[in-house]
C-alpha cells in the first residue's frame, strides 16, 4: 500500500461515497490511494465469495455476487466520468495508473474457476434450482458469462486472456483521448467577415464570442459539434467547408495523435479473443446475448435494410446535383464531399421553404427540458424537479430529482449540456449508482451529457430541432435507468443487450415531432408564442428529407464495423483506413478521398475494450422496435397514462430481468416489424 499521500486515508472522499457526490472536495490525488484499498476490499469480498463455509445460498452466494467490487466500480466509474468532462493531465496520469489494476482484478474475477464452480455449485443446489424471475436470469447470466468469459479454458490460454484484456483496457483509453486532444487542437480564426457570408447571426455571434474567449480578433471556428455543423450547412465559402471537413474526418490521425496503429493492434486483439473463447470472430461472441445473437444475423438485418433504401438513397443523390446544376448551370462540378450538406440545407430549403434556424427561437433548452419533464409526467406519472445546493463537476451542471405519484424519491440526476475543451464530444448517458430495489430502498443516481450550442450575448442558450431530439434521445436513456425497479443491480436500468439499449431512447425522440407536445415548450424565447402552424407544417414535412441518405449513413458505420470484426484480414485487404473508407463510401452520397479518416476518430467502436464494437448496428435494429412501439402511442393518445404505464411496466422498469424480445412482445403483443421504420420515413417502397 502507497504511504506517499499528502492526507490522512481518513480524509479521502472516495471512501465513503453515498448518494450526495462530494464532486467539489474530490481530488485527481484521491483516486489512486482509494482504488488501492478498494481493491483490497474487492479482493476480500472475492475470497470470502470463494471460501463459502457451509450452504451456498441467495445472500452469500448470488447476492454477494451481484454487488462484488461495488465500491471499486463506483470510484472507477467516477474517474471515467470525470476524464469525459473535465479531463486534465492529473485525471490522464491517475486513469493511466490505475486501469491496469482493476482491469487485471475484474479478469481475474471473469477467469475465477472457483468462483465459477461456487456459482454452479449453487445452481445445483435446492434453493438455487427454486429460483424466480431476476434472480434466476442473474444466475443463468452469470455462468454464461464465466464460460463466455474463458472461466473453462486452460491455465496458459486464461494467461493470454487476460493480458489482451489489459491491453485492450489500455490501448482504447489512448485511442479515446487521442481523439479529444486532436478534436481540441484544432482551431480556424477568421478575420475577413465577408468569408462568413452564408453563416446564421447565431453562429456568428457563437464564434466571435469563442474568439474573444481565446483573446483573439475574429471569429474562431473549432471541430465541437455546434461550431462545425453550422459551417458545413450554410457557409458560402466552399474551401472553408473543405478545411473544415478535412480536419473533422482526420481527427486521430496525425501524429501525435496517430491512432491507426491502435485500430490495428485493437481489432487483433479483439479478433484473438474471441477465437481463443472459441468463436470464428468478435462479433460473435459481442452478440451471443443479445437480440441478434450473432454477427451473420445482424450483417443480414443491415444489409437487407441497405437493399430496400438503396434505390431511394440513389434517387435523393441524383436530385442534389441536379439541383446544384439547376442552380450553377449544365457546367457545375460533381459534388464534393463538403458540398452535400451545404447543397442538402439549401435544397430543403427551396423543396419546403424551411430553415432550421427559424425554430431555434422557439427552443430555450431550459424551456426544453421544462416541457420534456411535463411530456414525462403526463405519461409516466413522475415529477421532476430542480434542486440546489448539490455540490456538481462544473458550474453549468443542473442537478433534479424525479419523485413518484406517491412523492417517493426515484432518482438524482444532473444535466451537462454544452462543450467545453476538457469535456469529450458526442452526448451520453450514465449512471454513478443503481438503486437497490431488494431491501431498504435507494434511488438511482444519473447523468445526462451532450454538446449543444451554448447561450450567446444575453440571449438563452437556443437549439436546434436536431439538438431538441439529442435531449429526448439522452432522456429516454436516463428515465430507462432512473424509473427502473429490478431486485438484482446489475440487471436493472440500462443494464441490458446493446440492441435493445436504444429502444428507451429512440422512442422518446417520436414526442419531438408531436404538435401537442411541441405546445409544451416551444415557446418563442422572446414573445413566449407557440411555433407558427405554417411553419410547425414546414418541419413536418421536411422530416423525411433525404431520409434514405439519413438511414444509409447510419448504416454505414454499422455495416463498417461488422466488416471489420467480422471479415477483415489486414494481409489480404490492406490497410484499416482504405478497408473502411471503401465501405463506408458504399454509402455515401459522394465518393470520399483518400483524405478521409473518419475511422481515427469513430470512439464508438473504439474507445473502450467493447463498447459498441460490433455492436453499431444496434441503433438501426433499436429504430425498428422504436418505430414500431411508438405506433401504440400513436393509435391510443401520445399520453395516454395507461400506454404510459404498459411501457413502464413492460419495458422501462424491467432492466435485463427478462429476455429483451419477450418484453418487446408482452408490450406490442407481438415480434417487431421492421416495415413499421420504413412506413415513418417514407422508404416503404
Amino acid at each position: 500500500m502507497n504511504t506517499g499521500y499528502t492526507f490522512a486515508m481518513s480524509d479521502n472522499p472516495l471512501l465513503s461515497l453515498g448518494f450526495d457526490m462530494p464532486f467539489e472536495d474530490i481530488k485527481p490525488e484521491h483516486f489512486e490511494p482509494a482504488v488501492d484499498l478498494l481493491l483490497e476490499k474487492a479482493e476480500q469480498e472475492l475470497q470470502a465469495l470463494i471460501h463459502i463455509e457451509g450452504e451456498r445460498t441467495v445472500n452469500n452466494t448470488l447476492k454477494a455476487y451481484d454487488r462484488l467490487g461495488e465500491g471499486l466500480y463506483r470510484v472507477y466509474g467516477l474517474l471515467t466520468h470525470l476524464n469525459s468532462v473535465v479531463t486534465s493531465p492529473e485525471i490522464r496520469a491517475v486513469l493511466q495508473a490505475v486501469q491496469p489494476k482493476i482491469t487485471a482484478f475484474y479478469t481475474r474475477v471473469s477467469l475465477s474457476q472457483e468462483l465459477y464452480q461456487g456459482l454452479k455449485d449453487f445452481a445445483a443446489s435446492a434453493e438455487g434450482q427454486s429460483l424466480t424471475g431476476a434472480k434466476r436470469r442473474l444466475l443463468e447470466l452469470a455462468l454464461d458469462e464465466f464460460r463466455r468469459s474463458g472461466a473453462d479454458l486452460p491455465a496458459d490460454k486464461k494467461q493470454r486472456l487476460e493480458e489482451i484484456n489489459m491491453r485492450l483496457s489500455e490501448i482504447t483509453t489512448k485511442y479515446s483521448q487521442n481523439v479529444v486532444d486532436s478534436t481540441a487542437e484544432f482551431e480556424l480564426i477568421i478575420e475577413d467577415e465577408s468569408k462568413l457570408a452564408g453563416l446564421p447571426e447565431s453562429a456568428r455571434a457563437a464564434a466571435r464570442q469563442s474568439a474573444e474567449s481565446k483573446g483573439k480578433e475574429g471569429w474562431r471556428f473549432t471541430l465541437a459539434q455546434p461550431s462545425y455543423l453550422p459551417v458545413m450547412f450554410y457557409l458560402d465559402d466552399a474551401e472553408i467547408r473543405k478545411t473544415m471537413y478535412l480536419a473533422f474526418n482526420q481527427r486521430g490521425s496525425n501524429e501525435p495523435y496517430n491512432n491507426e496503429p491502435l485500430i490495428n493492434e485493437i481489432l487483433a486483439l479483439r479478433k484473438e479473443k474471441a477465437q481463443l473463447l472459441g468463436y470464428k470472430n468478435f462479433a460473435d461472441l459481442v452478440l451471443e446475448d443479445r437480440m441478434a445473437k450473432n454477427g451473420d444475423r445482424a450483417l443480414q438485418f443491415e444489409q437487407e435494410m441497405a437493399d430496400k433504401i438503396r434505390p431511394v438513397f440513389q434517387r435523393e443523390n441524383a436530385e442534389l446535383l441536379e439541383y446544384r446544376r439547376a442552380l450553377e448551370g449544365e457546367t457545375a462540378p460533381e459534388l464534393q464531399p463538403w458540398d452535400v450538406s451545404y447543397y442538402s440545407e439549401k435544397l430543403r430549403k427551396a423543396n419546403y421553404d424551411f430553415d432550421e434556424e427559424a425554430l431555434k427561437p422557439y427552443f430555450a433548452v431550459d424551456k426544453v427540458m421544462e416541457g420534456l419533464f411535463e411530456i414525462t409526467r403526463r405519461v409516466y406519472g413522475v415529477t421532476i424537479k430542480e434542486v440546489s445546493g448539490v455540490q456538481v463537476w462544473h458550474p453549468e451542471v443542473k442537478t433534479y430529482e424525479i419523485f413518484n405519484e406517491e412523492g417517493q424519491k426515484l432518482a438524482r440526476f444532473f444535466a451537462d449540456w454544452f462543450p467545453r475543451e476538457t469535456k469529450r464530444s458526442g452526448a451520453w448517458m450514465n449512471s454513478f449508482m443503481t438503486g437497490d430495489r431488494d431491501g431498504a430502498f435507494e434511488p438511482h443516481l444519473c447523468l445526462m451529457c451532450g454538446n449543444l450550442t451554448p447561450a450567446v450575448g444575453d440571449q438563452p442558450a437556443l437549439l436546434t430541432h436536431s439538438d431538441v431530439e439529442t435531449i429526448f434521445h439522452e432522456w429516454g436513456h436516463l428515465i430507462h435507468h432512473a424509473l427502473s425497479h429490478v431486485e438484482v443491480k446489475s440487471l436493472a436500468g440500462t443494464n441490458v443487450a446493446w440492441d435493445f439499449v436504444e429502444l428507451p431512447s429512440q422512442i422518446m425522440e417520436n414526442w419531438a415531432w408531436e404538435r401537442e407536445a411541441l405546445d409544451l415548450f416551444a415557446h418563442h424565447h422572446q414573445t413566449g408564442e407557440t411555433i407558427p402552424e405554417d411553419l410547425f407544417e414546414k418541419m413536418v414535412a421536411a422530416r423525411n428529407f433525404r431520409a434514405a441518405n439519413v438511414a444509409m449513413r447510419q448504416l454505414s458505420f454499422g455495416t463498417t464495423d461488422l466488416m471489420l470484426h467480422m471479415q477483415y484480414q489486414p494481409d489480404q485487404d490492406g490497410s484499416v483506413l482504405d478497408y473502411s473508407r471503401n465501405l463506408l463510401g458504399q454509402f455515401m452520397p459522394v465518393q470520399p478521398g483518400p483524405e478521409f479518416k473518419m475511422i481515427t476518430s469513430f470512439s464508438h467502436l473504439f474507445a473502450s475494450p467493447v463498447g459498441y464494437g460490433a455492436g453499431y448496428y444496434s441503433y438501426k435494429w433499436a429504430e425498428v422496435l422504436d418505430a414500431d412501439a411508438f405506433s401504440r402511442f400513436r393509435n391510443e393518445g401520445i399520453f395516454n397514462r395507461a400506454t404510459g404505464q404498459d411501457f413502464l411496466d413492460k419495458i422501462l422498469s424491467r432492466g435485463a430481468s427478462e429476455d429483451p424480445a419477450k418484453l418487446f412482445r408482452d408490450f406490442m403483443g407481438r415480434d417487431p416489424d421492421p416495415n413499421a421504420l420504413l412506413e415513418r420515413s417514407g422508404l416503404l417502397v
